[in-house]
């Protein structure tokens, strides 16, 4: 027996799957200009244990000399990523959606429970009615990290226009620090939400494109007959 679930609305969905190419085209034109530019490094000393990026990455990339162009896709996209987030976190608040996505103060020790859960520790997953406390902290954070982005890459591009916002970014170099390391989280949050989605089966997958998941249901046992005394 099949139950069906109704999980995600259409409008999420869409949010969702636009927001995929967009933010992929937002790194990969972010790689072309960051290659005209490349100062940051993680050393101890004098020693460097990792330069972003090594030149065997930015060649098998092709990223060399294509800074006008990383430029041009960038500051294209970067109004496409922007109008699509509004858009997102209006929707969630005019549709009553932000009540699954927001922390609650159970979230942080749910989130605690997921992590135990899948690193085998804990034999079952904590109960949740559309998102677990783990995915709630998540998203809510990569929301944050989009308003981050934005506001750094505004005081990047015109730090003259918006000096009062470079300002507050605690200057240009500050600023673009900052907006290399929400890429970095991005990518690292996009590394971790694919395990996940392939770890959680075609089922989960399913509800991001369809907008409901197919449950199995066991069928109820049907208790036994009262025996008749002798």
């Amino acid at each position: 027996m099949k139950r069906i679930i109704h999980k995600h609305p259409l409008a999420i969905r869409w949010f969702h799957w636009i927001n995929f190419p967009i933010l992929f085209v937002m790194i990969w034109s972010g790689l072309l200009i960051y290659w005209a530019y490349q100062p940051y490094k993680i050393q101890i000393g004098d020693t460097v244990l990792f330069k972003f990026f090594p030149n065997w990455f930015i060649q098998a990339l092709n990223l060399r000399r294509r800074l006008a162009e990383g430029m041009s896709w960038h500051f294209v996209f970067m109004w496409l990523f922007t109008i699509n987030g509004a858009l997102y976190v209006l929707y969630t608040f005019i549709s009553g959606e932000w009540r699954f996505l927001l922390p609650n103060r159970r979230s942080f020790r749910e989130a605690g429970q997921v992590l135990l859960h899948d690193l085998g520790i804990r034999k079952t997953a904590p109960p949740q009615v559309k998102y677990n406390g783990a995915q709630r902290i998540a998203y809510t954070a990569i929301l944050l990290m989009g308003i981050g982005s934005l506001l750094t890459g505004l005081a990047i591009y015109k730090p003259t226009q918006f000096s009062g916002l470079t300002t507050v970014m605690g200057g240009y170099e500050n600023a673009r620090l900052w907006h290399f390391i929400l890429t970095i989280g991005y990518v690292l949050f996009f590394v971790i939400h694919l395990l996940q989605v392939a770890r959680a089966g075609w089922n989960n997958f399913q509800a991001m494109v369809t907008g409901f998941e197919v449950e199995k249901k066991l069928p109820e046992k049907t208790p036994p007959a009262p025996t008749t005394p002798a």
